[in-house]
This record gives structure tokens, sequence and C-alpha cells, in this order.
């Protein structure tokens, strides 16, 4: 078994209001989990309102599934939301027994 995780942080600069921050961040989480079959959620700067930190991780029986999954995550964002600026993102993939 293979467990990839990846860290994005996200930079929302046309974000004026927490309330704003939660309803594109809501957007993106669900149409990633529903698109890739993810576990995804909102880990850190939930009290700020133009940065935001989404933690991700895929389980597959094949390394190479879990890397593209988590790259195509990735491009998704880029893709879709180009209002978004991808700040920072760490990728690491655990290999099980």
């Amino acid at each position: 078994m293979n467990t990839g995780i990846c860290k994005i942080r996200l930079h929302l600069p046309g974000t004026e209001s927490l309330k704003g921050k939660r309803r594109i961040v809501k957007s993106v989480i669900s149409r990633l989990r529903n698109q890739y079959n993810i576990s995804i959620a909102e880990v850190d700067d939930q009290d700020l309102w133009q940065l935001a930190t989404l933690g991700i991780a895929c389980v597959s029986n094949h390394n190479q599934h879990v890397d593209e999954t988590l790259s195509k995550v990735l491009g998704f964002i880029a893709q879709n939301y180009p209002e978004l600026e991808v700040v920072d993102h760490e990728m690491e993939i655990l290999h099980g027994p």
C-alpha cells in the first residue's frame, strides 16, 4: 500500500473576507474530492482571508498512481482556478508493506 500526502498553500488575492475565502475553498475541496476520490481538508491558515493551506491524502496499491493523482490535483487547481496562486506545495509518498 502506498500513501501520498500533499500540502498545498494557496494565495487568494481577490478575497476580501473570511466568508469569501470559505466559499472558494469549499468549492475547490468539493470539486477535487469528487474528481479524484481523495481525502482533502483545509489544515492551516483558517483565520487568514487571503491564504489557505490544503492537506491531501491518496492511497493506492501503485506508487505511480499516487504520484499521478497528486500531480493532477495541482494541475486541476492551476487550470480551473486561475485566480488562485499556488505559493508552495510539498509531496511525499510513503511506501507500506
